[in-house]
């Protein structure tokens, strides 16, 4: 590991030494419960099914800022194709390499150290500080943040703002922040037909025909208009499957996998309603197994989004745009208990790729950030 001196870059390569591949989490949660410790936070572990989860706080009162993330990556893909092993945090050219460089263990170096800077000067600040962090954020994410969520709610113990390390930069170092996301709700579909020979399609019926009309409109549906913030609704098919192999087979079922990306303004039972009714409509006989993975949350424009991104503008010198494209990220789950939670991070054009990495000088600076924000929202005007 490469010796440094700036302490946000030398604890993202201890991290990113850290094999943490999901949901194991190899120490990172333990190194960096020490450095909060000394700093005088409540380190509690809220671990559950195989997942490490930390969440620790300094102070009592409010208002809460919270910095979540997790500390697991991906894994690494085929390790012939890594220009140095994944696991070795190296450095050439001005670029760090290392699996988790940009997801996200500069984030949570930054995290850290940005605290400890806060926490050293100003240790009588007002309100709390919190973090929040699991190994389940890459995997299927049921027993990560979510159930230190439901643990904190269980206790009324709420926050006021979030701040998610995900990597939302696209070209530079603070030009998108994500003020929410888009919800997430997946359907399989069963249109049950009748199986038979292709030379006798009056004695079977066959589903794919029969779902084909359907299919159509759905695709076509304009589910919603969006809104400020928020694409409309789309909808998806990702797989189709009918048929025993055989090309003189009329299948007897016909299986469709698809997902909408939701706006606020619409709700999944809306959806699942909606698309019922045209299913209905075309006289199928099917059946719907729904799985919701994702509310859609949105932070308007408030005090957490001012302060971030005047801490951008002042450290950067670049105006943010607020953005809720992209995936799902464990801010679905804190915004039951957070009135405003936005995700800031490095430049995400690397993640889940081999070679992953982040621009060494941009390190630094996102700790500063995480600083700036700190003293906008916990010190006095």
């Amino acid at each position: 590991m490469p010796q440094l001196d700036n302490p946000t870059l030398a604890l993202a390569c201890e991290l990113i030494s850290r094999s943490s591949v999901t949901p194991e989490d190899e120490g990172c949660l333990e190194l960096i419960a020490g450095r909060l410790a000394a700093l005088g936070f409540n380190c509690e572990r809220i671990d559950t099914g195989g997942v490490s989860n930390l969440w620790a706080r300094r102070g009592t009162a409010s208002p809460v800022l919270c910095f979540a993330g997790h500390t697991d990556v991906v894994p690494t893909g085929p390790l012939d194709a890594w220009q140095s092993p994944p696991f070795e945090p190296t450095i050439r050219n001005g670029v760090l390499y290392g699996r988790g460089a940009a997801d996200m263990k500069s984030s949570l170096a930054a995290f850290v150290t940005a605290i400890e800077a806060f926490v050293t000067a100003h240790p009588d600040h007002e309100g709390s500080i919190a973090l929040l962090l699991t190994s389940d954020e890459e995997g299927i994410a049921t027993h990560g943040t979510v159930k230190v969520v439901e643990a904190l709610a269980a206790r009324s113990e709420l926050l006021d703002y979030c701040i998610v390390g995900e990597p939302t930069s696209v070209k530079t170092l603070g030009d998108m922040i994500k003020n929410g996301r888009r919800g997430s709700l997946s359907g399989t579909l069963r249109v049950k037909g009748l199986q038979g020979h292709v030379a006798y399609p009056h004695l079977a019926r066959n589903p794919i025909h029969q779902f084909a009309p359907a299919l159509a409109e759905l695709a076509t549906t304009q589910w919603d208009e969006g809104n400020e913030f928020f694409p409309p609704t789309t909808w998806q098919v990702s797989n189709i499957h009918a048929g025993t192999g055989a090309n003189n087979v009329i299948p007897g079922v016909c299986e469709a996998l698809f997902n909408f990306r939701f706006a606020s303004v619409s709700t999944a039972e809306e959806l699942k309603a909606r698309t019922q009714a045209v299913l209905d409509k075309h006289g199928l006989e099917y059946e719907i197994d729904w799985h919701l993975s994702g509310k859609p949350f949105i932070t308007g424009r408030g005090k957490l989004v001012g302060a971030i991104s005047e801490a951008i503008r002042e450290r950067l010198g670049v105006e943010t745009e607020l953005s809720t494209t992209g995936g799902t990220s464990d801010g679905r789950f804190i915004a039951d208990i957070c009135k405003e939670v936005v995700e800031f991070g490095p430049v995400n054009a690397s993640i889940h790729k081999v070679n992953e990495c982040i621009a060494v000088d941009a390190i630094a600076p996102l700790s500063d950030v995480y600083l700036g924000t700190l003293r906008k929202l916990l010190l006095p005007a």
